[in-house]
């Protein structure tokens, strides 16, 4: 059984309000007349007063503006490492319905570099978390472990080796290189020893191809196919604390790019 948080936060909510409501227009004025008005709340209505306010504000919080995930793996070093605590923006792509993620206040569309959030296509429960690289209509083609967007090459620079610590340090070695993808750009890792993966892929309507900066290291749209649209969460935008074994200050408040 897959357990959904979103779709449990909205039966909490709706539940709770729903007891709090029949409770103030029906239950509490019967009691008061049985009783004179000394008759006490029902433990489950005090219950639903008290939780009805909160539940409903982490759903709007979580479901509207901010949710926050935890990085369980290595597939987007050196941009974000294992033990990673992010934020994510969920206003960025635009207001969503929670549970069936349908937009119906569209804000803004995905462009290519956002590191984003995603419920992996193969298994909607999981979240996955990769670099935008192919928009709609795109032609993508990945050969030599180089990425070439609608036939013209991403320009590539050399930052010399990669030195991981604690989980990264397995990686320590590989090439470290400045990828001109989006406004600033960002680095990526590759293992020399690694195969190449050679493919070419069209970019379907409402969907996206995404790639892991550790590119010898991540599954992702080389071998599972497209992002749909719907199953976008929003854009990661700031690390708020690491813990790999112990915590990582340095990481604390740095940005995501």
């Amino acid at each position: 059984m897959v357990f959904d948080f979103s779709a449990v936060l909205v039966l909490l909510t709706l539940g709770s309000g729903a007891i709090w409501a029949l409770d103030a227009w029906a239950l509490a004025p019967r009691r008061a007349a049985l009783t004179a008005g000394a008759a006490r709340e029902p433990a489950v209505v005090e219950h639903a007063k008290s939780f009805f306010p909160i539940f409903l504000v982490v759903l709007l919080l979580r479901s509207f503006l901010v949710e926050p995930f935890r990085i369980p793996s290595g597939s987007m070093i050196p941009t974000l490492l294992v033990g990673d605590f992010i934020l994510v923006n969920k206003f960025t792509y635009g207001l969503r319905v929670p549970v069936i993620n349908r937009t119906f206040i569209p804000v803004g569309a995905p462009v290519r570099g956002d590191v984003v959030v995603f419920r992996y296509p193969e298994d909607p429960s999981t979240p996955f978390i990769k670099r935008i690289v192919g928009l709609p209509g795109d032609r993508v083609a990945y050969r030599g472990k180089r990425v070439y967007l609608n036939g013209e090459p991403l320009e590539y620079s050399a930052n010399g080796s990669f030195v991981g610590v604690k989980s990264a340090a397995l990686h320590t070695g590989a090439d470290s290189l400045h990828e001109s993808l989006g406004a600033d750009g960002h680095d990526i890792i590759l293992t020399p020893q690694a195969p190449a993966y050679d493919a070419e892929f069209e970019v379907p309507v409402g969907q996206y191809f995404v790639l892991g900066d550790n590119r010898d290291n991540s599954r992702d749209s080389r071998y599972w196919g497209f992002v749909p649209d719907e199953n976008l969460i929003g854009r990661a935008f700031l690390i708020w604390m690491n813990w790999d074994g112990s915590p990582d200050w340095r990481r604390i408040g740095k940005g995501i790019d």
